[in-house]
């Protein structure tokens, strides 16, 4: 059973990725990146976690990517085998965000200590 899972897991993954990518014609929605997908047990819910690449708001990208949650999901039973489609929920990714301030701290933090290694 838990091969199944990952199977399914793994197609939606694919298939979202290649239909956000490909086949989405939403200039408003700019250039999604599936990061990770979580499926519950009975493979009726898909929350997928998604980051815009080069995007100043990406509030308003998510917004707009859960206006076209109908399409991608009607694309994407074309696409699979199975009896049932997940429903989608699109998640902003936080983690490349939280990356970019921690490296900017540790810079910061970095260069003081450079800063008082010289004055000494």
């Amino acid at each position: 059973m838990a091969q199944r899972q990952g199977r399914i897991k793994a197609l939606v993954t694919k298939n979202i990725s290649d239909i956000l990518t490909f086949e989405l014609k939403n200039s408003k929605v700019g250039m999604p990146c599936v990061n990770h997908v979580e499926m519950n047990r009975d493979n009726t819910l898909a929350k997928v976690y998604v980051t815009f690449l080069g995007s100043k708001n990406p509030q308003k990208n998510l917004e707009e990517l859960e206006r076209c949650k109908g399409y991608v999901r009607s694309s994407l039973a074309k696409k699979m085998d199975t009896y049932k489609v997940p429903d989608i929920r699109f998640i902003y990714d936080t983690t490349y965000d939280d990356q970019e301030r921690l490296e900017a701290v540790l810079a910061k933090e970095e260069a003081e200590i450079e800063a008082t290694k010289k004055k000494d």
